[in-house]
């Protein structure tokens, strides 16, 4: 699966117990009619495939969706859902990769500068 959407907020890296788990979250911004607030995480060494993206950039986000289960000591079971990101993309530079640069209008010549007592080489 995946999200499209504009940066809102890149989290610090996060560390939490003994055994160093990291956790870094960023929120995309949808844009479709009515544009949604996705709060995507990335873990453990997936946490430094933000550190090339800030706010504002157009990315494609690659995620899986997590569901976990667990009882509170009062015997209640509770379900929590995550999404985790495995994958960014910059999508503004794929569009802009894809297209041509144009040259600037001193490099064209004007039709009208064109002399009818020049003679072209064509043969017909």
């Amino acid at each position: 699966m995946e999200v499209q959407g504009k940066i809102k907020v890149i989290g610090e890296t996060q560390t939490f117990g003994t055994n160093g788990f990291r956790k870094r979250e960023i929120v995309v911004t949808t844009e479709e009619q009515y544009p949604q607030h996705i709060m995507i995480e990335f873990v453990q060494d997936k946490t430094d495939l933000l550190n090339n993206y800030q706010v504002g950039q157009q990315v494609k986000i690659n995620i899986n969706l997590r569901g976990r289960e667990w009882v509170n000591p009062q015997g209640e079971t509770k379900y929590f859902n995550s999404i985790q990101g495995w994958r960014i993309e910059n999508i503004q530079q794929e569009a802009s990769g894809n297209v041509p640069p144009v040259p600037p209008a001193e490099a064209f010549e004007p039709v009208d500068s064109l002399n009818e007592d020049e003679h072209d080489d064509l043969p017909f």
